[in-house]
């Protein structure tokens, strides 16, 4: 049997390839996704073959994940329950359409990952997976094997020579990719505590931030962001260089109650200093250059695409329509954005655009305009009827 493994080269997915190997009598694959992690991918690696990997893919695919994952969410303004860029969410699709293609190219009978059964994570590998191949096996080993406490994996470790990366204290559960990072688990479990200061990597404490703000200019063509500061960046490293900046500042800090797809309330703890940036300005771009009808409807659907993306609906009809209902809105979106950093805070401070739909002539209210004021008369008149209908048939009756 022909297994390929999902592979971060952490504790978890250490143990996966070996137990795999032992339990399925197993030739085990491993794919390790480069989207940006702290982690030392050389390392993970050489770990990976010393446990008997059969072959190790290590594959760069940051391009892929920000262009058509993490953009495309920024297109449609998509934020899970308001607050939270889904930066896990939107990698598992693309770590699913790997490990399907990579299974095809090998002629492995089945694909397996480290999710546990109480997050997420599961539901997205699952669905991705069967999605793009239906016959193909799965296999959860978190969700098979009795190694559900830290002594029991430290004594499998040693009984088998399984080599892992150090055993941490740290009692935190965190996953890093260049859309932004999550920490669960330890102290953060009790909610009426605020974060600890150690969880957070990516930003600095908005108290310790710089006195003086900092001005960041981003240009977008097509609701995509191609410029900082007038500079033509590629999408890894414009973010990386956002995500530096804004960091910087306390920039990205979100600390969440989150509705879990498996029907869990959980405490989240998030960093997107970049994605916090980039969601500001080309928010502040589409309310320029979009009428409102079409302003205000694209955002009830962003809602909706954020859902699809974290209840692991990724590979569906839906998902591409209303990709393709992004594509024809963004075609106006483009201009450029000017926001400040300041102590946690992102604020836009210019906008501007070739298709702005601001017209100083019109919305000024200097006396002398292209408005015409007593058409304002009329248009109440109207647009007040049905209060007008309705309070003629109360008879005066006052609301409650």
């Amino acid at each position: 049997m022909k297994i390929v493994l999902a592979y971060s080269g952490g504790l978890d997915t250490s143990l996966a390839l070996s137990w795999l190997q032992r339990t399925y009598d197993a030739e085990v694959i491993a794919f390790c996704a480069d989207l940006g992690q702290s982690e030392d991918l050389a390392e993970a690696r050489s770990r990976a073959e010393r446990n008997g990997a059969a072959k190790v893919y290590v594959e760069d695919l940051r391009h892929e994940f920000l262009a058509r994952y993490a953009f495309r969410a920024l297109r449609a303004d998509a934020v899970y329950e308001g607050k939270y860029f889904m930066a896990a969410s939107l990698s598992r699709p693309l770590i699913a359409k790997r490990l399907v293609e990579i299974a095809r190219e090998e002629g492995a009978q089945a694909v397996a990952h480290g999710a546990t059964g109480k997050g997420n994570d599961q539901v997205r590998f699952y669905a991705g997976i069967t999605a793009l191949d239906p016959g193909m096996r799965i296999i959860s080993p978190v969700l098979e094997w009795d190694l559900h406490t830290r002594a029991a994996q430290i004594a499998y470790a040693r009984t088998h020579g399984v080599q892992t990366p150090a055993f941490k204290s740290s009692p935190y559960s965190r996953d890093t990719n260049l859309w932004g990072s999550s920490v669960e688990c330890g102290p953060l479990d009790d909610i009426l505590l605020a974060p600890p200061e150690e969880v957070y990597t990516a930003t600095v404490s908005p108290e310790s931030a710089p006195e003086d703000p900092e001005l960041v200019r981003l240009t977008f063509e097509r609701g995509v962001p191609t410029h900082l500061d007038g500079e033509a960046l590629g999408p890894v490293e414009l973010v990386e260089r956002l995500a530096e900046r804004a960091g910087r500042h306390g920039v990205g800090r979100i600390d969440i109650m989150e509705n879990r797809l498996v029907g869990l309330k959980v405490r989240g703890v998030y960093e997107s200093p970049a994605a916090t940036v980039l969601y500001e300005a080309h928010r502040e771009l589409e309310n320029l250059v979009l009428e409102r009808e079409l302003f205000q409807y694209k955002a009830e659907m962003g809602r909706r695409y954020a859902q699809l993306i974290y209840d692991a609906k990724w590979f569906t009809g839906l998902r591409t329509s209303l990709d393709a209902f992004f594509t024809d809105v963004q075609e106006r979106v483009g201009g450029t954005v000017t926001v400040k950093l300041f102590k946690g805070s992102v604020t836009t401070v210019s906008r501007s655009s070739p298709h702005s739909l601001y017209h100083p002539d019109y919305a000024s209210y200097e006396a002398e305009n292209e408005f015409d004021q007593r058409a304002g008369e009329g248009f109440s008149y109207i647009w007040s009827m049905p209060a007008r209908v309705a309070g003629l048939r109360r008879g005066g009756a006052s609301w409650t």
